[in-house]
């Protein structure tokens, strides 16, 4: 007979719990994973959840139930449960559920750290996921087996510390070669620009032809220079969206997608249907439960300055 989730998550039978805690890993990590996210929800309603295109790709490590995929970003891929998992980028959604009950760390982590920590350049996972055991090997069943152990967050966050350090050190001394000085420097080029930057402008700067670019680019990152300039505008306007709605801040779209590089408010909605899956108003809706569509919020806040912190959180 299959467990119940109280059975599975001893927390559900005390009450609803729901955590959510983030943190930056220590300094030598910071210019190859930006984030830890530390998540555990217990005896809350069963959600659907949307895996966002980012320029981050993803690990996860659970910690008390398996995690759901229904969807990939690749609809030629089926759904699945992974105890840990590390996915590529990708640009369009993926589909995460759950039964009340969800728990793990995931790690955002640069495609530039994807050959020091999966062993593997990060175009090979791209729009796919995999079980990390199978392209960090031991590496990722250490960390699986003791951050389920750690009492803490600030423990769960220092096993990674610990552990991935150790692998990035092990790589540089075994010679492990980072990306080209090419692609490396085109893909910061266009996160600084905040994907704004054209392709065959990026192409003259990095003093390869646009064909030659494109081909290196997907080759190491999993995106082609030009979608993965539309995930970074993508992820910037999303992430600036849902500060701004989380705040209660006036929701004005046609400023915002001038802001982030878009044409106007209908270039923006053509890009969230695409990656997505739905139009901001309608994934804001989804994202705030309690938030109407159509609903108009007080201009309280500065979209500048909204901006400038999106950024750094």
């Amino acid at each position: 007979m299959a467990a119940t989730p109280a059975a599975r998550d001893p927390d559900a039978r005390a009450g609803p719990v729901s955590e959510s805690v983030a943190a930056r890993p220590v300094a030598e990590l910071r210019p190859y994973i930006a984030r830890y996210s530390g998540f555990r929800q217990a005896g809350v309603p069963s959600a659907r959840h949307a895996g966002l295109p980012s320029p981050y790709l993803t690990l996860i490590f659970t910690l008390d139930q398996p995690l759901t995929v229904a969807a990939h970003p690749d609809p030629g891929q089926p759904g699945g449960e992974y105890v840990t998992l590390a996915g590529g980028l990708h640009h369009a959604p993926a589909l995460i559920t759950h039964e009340g009950y969800q728990s793990g760390i995931q790690l955002a982590l640069s495609p530039l750290g994807a050959r020091a920590f999966l062993g593997i350049p990060a175009g090979e996972l791209a729009s796919i996921d995999v079980d990390a055991r199978e392209v960090c090997g031991h590496v990722a069943t250490e960390i699986q087996q003791r951050v389920q152990a750690a009492a803490s967050w600030p423990d769960r966050f220092a096993v990674l510390d610990e552990v991935l350090s150790r692998r990035l050190r092990a790589y540089r001394r075994d010679g492990g070669a980072d990306v080209s000085a090419e692609v490396g420097f085109a893909w910061r080029r266009l996160l600084a620009s905040e994907g704004t930057i054209g392709v065959s402008a990026l192409a003259g700067e990095t003093g390869w032809s646009g064909r030659h670019l494109r081909a290196r680019f997907a080759a190491e990152i999993g995106l082609t220079p030009k979608t993965a300039a539309r995930v970074v505008r993508f992820y910037r306007a999303m992430r600036l969206l849902r500060r701004r709605a989380g705040a209660g801040a006036r929701l004005d779209l046609a400023t915002l997608a001038v802001h982030c590089g878009y044409y106007d408010q209908a270039h923006l909605d053509a890009e969230f249907r695409a990656l997505a899956g739905a139009p901001p108003t309608t994934w804001l809706a989804r994202e705030f439960r309690n938030l109407p569509a159509d609903r108009n919020l007080p201009a309280d806040r500065n979209l500048q300055a909204d901006a400038e912190a999106a950024a750094q959180g």
